[in-house]
């Protein structure tokens, strides 16, 4: 799937109220098509929608249940809250099938308000009927920017990250939600998210790379001419390429380049402009560097007396949907044992479509000259 992740927002409506008025002019004509902003407005507004639509399909939310890690962690985390939740009011934005929100009434949350944008909120509200809480759940259609709750709320819990964390921008809506509906000191669920970088020796990558030279050995016809080839059309391009990586592929120590407090004052302004770090590392050994992979981890409260609860999407841990976003070079660089590899990347908000991830990565390979490659994530 190219969207396992989640939905952010729809422009706001205009409404047609007192002092708008009403679409027309004052000698009663229609008024003339408004200017670049508005025009900005309805393109994005378009983008929504069909964004909204990849949610309507099952496949996407099997997908994201059937990923055992993701679904235990949220699980556990919401439960291990159960004395913050217990008798308190929940928002869960972009409830999707509704689990989480069946989970929080399972913690003991008195009232959970279930806002779903897409249309599988008619099958949300089948599952909540199903296990008996529709006294409790309430699901709520529509974008968060635009469903009205009767009360500001104890908590919210959100599975809000796309690849890469930020890919699809709905951290967006939940700082929206945090803003207008949550009540001052509640809980976020989960508090907080980092980011973290590594370079890289992709076995899937060199095997397809080596291919070409292989040929002349299987069936008698020498196309190793076609290595270069290879390399421009597998690494020379700009995308972000989603695969799961293991441990053994990674070639220095991680780099924690960029942590976010979901309650931080300022973050949506963050998030526009690009988050980011510096990073340095020294490689283990002798290999071909591919290229960096790039991967987050969220953090649950521990709740009461609990450690506090990691979703980590590492190389390192078990796979979960979201892979790791990996940026490749131009070309393969060999490095050795301590190689010093050192740089700076930033995150943000593609300027086509805000949904879309972009980023910017500037990087020194040990003697090599630094170079800058920008990379982008769309449909």
């Amino acid at each position: 799937m190219s969207l396992p992740k989640k939905r952010k927002t729809e422009s706001a409506d205009g409404g047609g109220g007192e002092g708008s008025g009403g679409g027309e002019e004052e000698d009663g004509g229609e008024r003339e098509p408004g200017g670049p902003e508005e025009a900005r407005e309805s393109e994005q507004g378009a983008r929504d929608r069909l964004y909204y639509e990849c949610y309507s399909d099952v496949s996407v939310h099997e997908e994201m249940i059937a990923d055992r890690v993701r679904t235990d962690a949220y699980r556990l985390g919401i439960l291990r809250n159960w004395a913050s939740l217990r008798g308190k009011t929940v928002l869960d934005v972009g409830a999707g099938t509704g689990i989480l929100s069946v989970f929080c009434a399972q913690a003991g949350a008195r009232r959970v308000y279930a806002v779903e944008a897409s249309d599988i909120w008619q099958q949300a509200r089948e599952v909540v009927r199903l296990n008996g809480l529709e006294d409790r759940v309430h699901v709520l259609p529509g974008p968060v920017e635009t469903v009205e709750l009767p009360e500001r709320v104890d908590a919210i819990v959100s599975e809000w990250m796309g690849y890469g964390l930020l890919h699809e921008s709905m951290l967006a809506s939940v700082l929206h939600a945090r803003a207008k509906w949550l009540k001052e000191g509640g809980l976020l669920l989960p508090a907080s998210a980092e980011l973290f970088l590594a370079p890289i020796n992709d076995r899937t990558l060199e095997w397809r790379l080596g291919f070409w030279g292989e040929v002349k050995q299987r069936y008698g016809v020498d196309m190793s001419c076609l290595e270069g080839f290879a390399t421009r059309c597998l690494m020379g391009h700009s995308e972000i390429v989603v695969q799961g990586l293991t441990g053994e592929e990674v070639l220095a120590r991680p780099q924690r380049f960029a942590q976010l407090q979901l309650d931080r004052d300022g973050l949506q302004q963050e998030l526009q402009a690009g988050v980011g770090g510096r990073f340095s590392c020294r490689c283990y050994g002798s290999a071909p560097m591919h290229g960096f992979a790039l991967w987050f981890q969220v953090t649950f409260p521990g709740g009461d007396g609990e450690k506090p609860l990691v979703l980590s999407t590492s190389p390192f841990h078990p796979e979960t949907h979201w892979k790791q976003a990996l940026l490749y070079l131009d070309e393969p660089l060999q490095v050795e044992q301590d190689t010093d590899i050192s740089g700076e990347i930033t995150l943000s908000p593609s300027r086509d479509n805000p949904r879309h991830l972009r980023v910017l990565l500037r990087y020194k390979v040990g003697d090599e000259e630094e170079k800058t490659k920008d990379f982008r994530m769309g449909d």
